[in-house]
């Protein structure tokens, strides 16, 4: 197929609209189901690049959930155990433990529901029949990846009325070497950020401590090629095969920082036993306690469990979390992975950082205050690399 004519652009008053190859070639995508928006296909764009290259560089299959050009989360098939299972409401998933890319997208689905509601999902391989019945019962917009099975195809196809967004990519297709873009009228061309991210990028540890497990340069690494396909600035908290904090978008370091930083927590505390037993009504949807969860983790916890609220959604009041237990149990947390799409300019990042339990950090540098840096990061006593590589994606 040469192009395909889309519903409208960004906004519906943005018409005509289509995606096609500028030297006139077939594009190497198949729109196998559904009819994606503008949106849409610049998320499965930049979705696929994400999780293509995490499979380049790791060897294990990857998925991510994308919103507004932006990841919330991205995640290789590492085995859950049954506390993150019961967080992500898929405890009851049968397969999943046989199904590496399901695990994947359950990980990259789970870690921040609220921001995840209407997702676009991109998988490095074939969407099996266990992911499909995932992704079905998830409130979602589309999918990309390099193949289905006939039966996860036709599970697919049933979603939202018959209207689900499907995409095929071919895996050996590769853009060319310039990359263009129109603002205003205006031609932008620059050379398409290639640069391939791995291990080796992480020699360079600049902290009294140099010990960095195999687990943590595999989470560095995933946290930075996702930062790679995240509006700027950003910062990347990551642990066990998946991101667990995104911060996109923000105009300062410790805004991205303290922002993915409170999503890094919740993705801690919704593990918690008091949060994995809240006494849910059976008929309560997984949105519905989503949103629940997250109040009752904020100040705002009366809304859901104060006298003649907690009855909308319990069959008994659940008791309070506090905030001082919830720092203690966050406290008690080590070895996260944090990942910066530049560098730290001072070391109030670091402090911030701290308080998530990284452990292990990952950015530029080429700060004047790197010194300032380093040294609050010898005082937590993390491990500190410097890449020398910036990240910035707009």
């Amino acid at each position: 197929m040469k192009e395909y004519e889309l519903k409208y652009g960004c906004n519906p008053n943005q018409k005509p609209a289509k995606v096609f190859m500028e030297d006139g070639s077939n594009l190497p995508v198949e729109i196998l189901n559904g009819r994606p928006g503008y949106i849409n296909l610049l998320d499965a764009m930049n979705s696929w690049q994400l999780v293509k290259e995490i499979k380049e560089s790791l060897g294990m299959c990857a998925a991510t959930s994308f919103k507004h050009v932006s990841p919330t989360s991205a995640a290789v098939g590492v085995p859950m155990d049954e506390n993150l299972k019961k967080a992500f409401f898929v405890d009851d998933v049968k397969g999943l433990d046989e199904s590496p890319i399901a695990t994947a997208y359950a990980r990259a689905r789970g870690t921040d529901r609220m921001s995840s509601f209407g997702d676009w999902i991109a998988l490095s391989d074939k969407c099996d029949v266990t992911c499909a019945r995932l992704i079905a019962r998830e409130v979602s917009d589309g999918i990309i990846a390099p193949d289905f099975e006939p039966e996860a195809l036709e599970i697919l196809k049933g979603k939202k009325k018959g209207n689900y967004n499907i995409v095929k990519i071919d895996p050996s297709y590769v853009p060319a070497a310039v990359e263009h873009k129109q603002v205003y009228g205006i031609t932008f061309e620059q050379k398409r950020n290639d640069l391939r991210i791995d291990t080796e990028m992480l020699n360079n540890i600049v902290t009294d401590n140099k010990e960095m497990t195999e687990e943590a340069k595999r989470d560095l690494v995933i946290a930075l090629i996702t930062l790679k396909y995240t509006q700027s600035n950003s910062v990347c908290y990551a642990k066990d095969g998946q991101t667990i904090g995104v911060g996109a978008g923000q105009q300062s370091r410790i805004h991205c920082t303290r922002l993915a930083g409170e999503k890094a927590d919740k993705w801690h505390l919704r593990q918690h036993e008091k949060v994995l037993n809240l006494p849910f009504k059976d008929e309560i949807r997984r949105p519905d306690r989503d949103n629940a969860i997250d109040v009752y983790l904020s100040e705002d916890f009366e809304d859901v469990i104060g006298e003649g609220n907690w009855q909308q959604f319990f069959t008994e009041k659940p008791e309070e979390f506090t905030r001082g237990e919830q720092r203690e149990y966050l406290k008690s947390l080590k070895g996260v992975c944090l990942g910066s799409d530049a560098f730290f300019p001072f070391g109030d990042n670091i402090e911030r950082a701290a308080k998530s339990g990284v452990t292990y950090v990952a950015q530029p540098g080429g700060s004047i205050r790197d010194d300032n840096v380093i040294d609050t990061c010898n005082k937590h006593g993390m491990v500190m690399a410097m890449t020398g590589i910036r990240l910035f994606h707009h």
